[in-house]
């Protein structure tokens, strides 16, 4: 056991804390970050027994102690406005807050710039950080090219071209697909899609889904337009699509936000949701219940992911044994909108 340099005594831990609070390390470092899941009268016997072993909570000394860093990286190589107006990357930040909340580790933020793709792996090689979390990528993204080499590193989603990487993912394409079936089961057939960017995993599963589906009833699939999953571009994407002037009475949307852009140019047109055109999205995000009627939508756990992303990390970087693959189930929330 580890000495103190003015005594006998061996130096106070966590552990030591735990035993004398009757409660597991877990909780004690719940109550040393200030976390308030933990019940005030377990919190008060843990602070009854810091002061009774002198116990003194210092990250950074234990962290020069060991010559490792305690924090990891969330890298999202997106710009700053799309990143605070997407509600997944809050969800995906909660999950992965929630899951170090009873580790030792922090979490910090990069918003990267592929403009300068040196700067993030400048930081992320410089000794910073203990291990990476990458949400988002594209398949021009080049900061973390081979990064894995050098630190821990997982993805949320599939990514491109990096078949050796850890990632934790939905069944994208299975999803999409199930959406689909669900209009024309509902007697839709003329169904148009408002696809994710191509240069992202899940823009390109998706749409697979969609086409998937409609094959197999032996439908139409010309009816597709793209965007960027930003609402404005939802809304762009359904005036090319009404443009067309072929009929449309069903739609699956990449993700909820384009859906609700989608949304605001049916109603102006004057077209019902769904009497008219019947919309199935995807995230089951706030956009979801915030529009009317309420959309009908893939569930896709976002935060569940963001957990399970930190818990693989975490195991990466303390040399565990982990799957390279997780994939998380989905699920369909039928609503209003079909």
């Amino acid at each position: 056991m580890k000495q103190d340099t003015s005594g006998n005594r061996p130096t106070p831990t966590l552990e030591m804390v735990a035993a004398l609070a009757g409660v597991s390390r877990a909780t004690v470092s719940r109550v040393v970050n200030d976390v308030p899941s933990v019940d005030e009268d377990i919190a008060a016997k843990v602070r009854q027994a810091i002061l009774a072993v002198n116990y003194t909570p210092n990250r950074a000394a234990r962290s020069l102690a060991s010559r490792r860093p305690n924090s990891v990286t969330l890298i999202v190589p997106e710009s700053m406005s799309k990143v605070f107006a997407d509600p997944f990357f809050a969800s995906v930040v909660q999950g992965v807050a929630l899951y170090l909340a009873d580790t030792d580790y922090t979490l910090n933020m990069v918003i990267a710039s592929e403009a300068k793709p040196e700067k993030t792996r400048a930081f992320l090689l410089g000794g910073n950080v203990a291990g990476a979390l990458v949400v988002s990528h594209h398949a021009g993204d080049r900061s973390w090219t081979h990064l894995s080499d050098y630190i821990p590193m997982v993805f949320a989603g599939r990514p491109l071209g990096e078949s050796a990487s850890y990632y934790v993912d939905v069944d994208n394409e299975a999803a999409a697909a199930g959406a689909t079936r669900l209009l024309i089961s509902n007697g839709r057939t003329n169904i148009a899609t408002i696809a994710g960017p191509q240069d992202m995993p899940p823009g390109i599963d998706r749409i697979s889904g969609w086409r998937l589906a409609m094959a197999e009833a032996g439908l139409d699939d010309s009816l597709v337009e793209y965007g960027d999953f930003t609402l404005a571009s939802g809304a762009k994407a359904m005036r090319r699509l009404l443009g067309s002037g072929k009929p449309i009475d069903g739609l699956f949307v990449a993700n909820d936000q384009m859906a609700a852009g989608a949304y605001t140019v049916l109603q102006e047109r004057g077209l019902r949701i769904p009497q008219d055109v019947a919309v199935v999205g995807f995230d089951d995000d706030s956009f979801a219940t915030s529009v009317n009627p309420q959309l009908t939508t893939v569930h896709h756990p976002i935060i569940e992911m963001g957990k399970k992303m930190a818990e693989i990390l975490v195991d990466l970087i303390e040399g565990k044994d982990t799957a390279r693959v997780t994939q998380i189930p989905t699920s369909l929330v039928i609503r209003e909108s079909a």
